[in-house]
């Protein structure tokens, strides 16, 4: 199981370091002509379904259930998966709104947590992920006792991020 530990160690640093470099250079492209101004209350709603799913899936291993356990963490996966394709897609085809409200620093401060955190969940989700599936429980608990508040705190301060921002959009 080493050798296959190894693999996907390599991967998990490869994607951790790719993704983030990757949406960065993203927001960097303007394509006009489209308007999926539709997408930010769909992705904050993912991010709101990530948290429940995330809830449910402690829920369900604190009380000895690991298959909807595991359900519910390739759902949060997915789900997670899902609102990076909409958000890059959205910021890339959409200008940036800029903050108004009169709780700024309040606001940046969820803001730039959230997207520094979001950051380094990557790896934390990823080695905790390949520890359950290599069957590494004891070393899957102890990680996911740190990603979990992680992960937890991204998914919903992107929602508060939404809610917070969501009376400026098109000013």
């Amino acid at each position: 199981m080493e050798l296959t530990e190894n693999k996907y160690n390599k991967l998990i640093i490869a994607l951790s370091v790719v993704i983030p470099l990757a949406v960065a250079a993203l927001f960097g492209i303007k394509i006009e002509g489209y308007d999926f101004s539709f997408l930010p209350p769909i992705y904050a709603s993912i991010n709101g379904a990530t948290a429940i799913c995330l809830i449910g899936a402690l829920i369900a291993i604190k009380n000895g259930n690991r298959a909807v356990h595991e359900k519910l963490m390739i759902m949060c996966l997915i789900l997670s998966a899902c609102f990076l394709v909409m958000y890059v897609v959205y910021h890339m085809t959409s200008e940036s709104t800029s903050y108004g409200g009169e709780l700024k620093g309040l606001y940046y401060f969820i803001l730039i947590s959230h997207i520094l955190l979001s950051v380094a969940v990557i790896p934390l989700v990823l080695f905790t992920y390949v520890r359950a599936l290599s069957e590494q429980f004891d070393k899957h608990k102890k990680l996911a006792k740190i990603t979990f508040p992680i992960w937890l705190y991204v998914a919903v301060t992107g929602v508060v991020v939404y809610v917070m921002i969501s009376p400026y959009y098109g000013q």
